[in-house]
């Protein structure tokens, strides 16, 4: 199957025409947060605040990123655990986020919201950080410098490779793989 080209911004109606188990390489820009940052940003929602990045038809990694050598644009940028932004995905999504990248389960109701609004979730690769981080051609922290490598940074990227996870229909590929596999052996 042949990778599926994706150049953000990353619209609702380009979501909705990716389906679980498609392969794809992103470029353009995306955005990374992890819990800390994730809180931030719902409460200043919470408060009617304005959002330090626009969500909409963005594309969030979570991913707390080690410090660049030199000549690098980034160090070691691996995928972490996605549950942990569960609490605060939906209410960020429902600002326009369109898709999240990361590893691991996603909750029901992130999933709901997905399906609501036109977002996907993609799997990158745990373990294949310094890989990752050569996709990554410039970094810049944007927002909460004071959270070290948890900082909102900005990325631009190109042929960052992921895989749609789940897709804004809810089709999930650790719940369709599993089936699949089970049914084979």
């Amino acid at each position: 199957m042949p990778n599926i080209r994706i150049q953000t911004p990353f619209t609702p109606q380009d979501a909705r025409r990716l389906r679980a188990g498609d392969s794809c390489l992103i470029s353009g820009v995306i955005y990374t947060a992890r819990d800390a940052a994730h809180k931030r940003l719902c409460e200043l929602l919470e408060q009617g605040k304005p959002l330090p990045i626009d969500l909409r038809n963005s594309i969030i990694y979570f991913v707390g990123p080690t410090p660049a050598k030199p000549g690098q644009a980034i160090g070691s940028a691996g995928p972490t655990t996605s549950y942990r932004m569960d609490a605060y995905s939906p209410l960020l999504i429902a600002q326009g986020l369109t898709g999240m990248i990361g590893k691991g389960k996603r909750g029901a109701e992130v999933v709901e919201a997905m399906q609501e609004h036109g977002a996907v979730y993609f799997g990158a690769i745990g373990g294949c950080g310094a890989l990752l981080s050569r996709c990554i051609k410039k970094a810049e922290i944007v927002a909460y410098e004071d959270l070290g490598a948890e900082a909102i940074r900005r990325l631009e990227v190109e042929d960052f490779p992921a895989i749609a996870v789940i897709d804004s229909a809810g089709n999930n590929l650790y719940e369709s793989g599993r089936k699949a596999y089970l049914a084979a052996n």
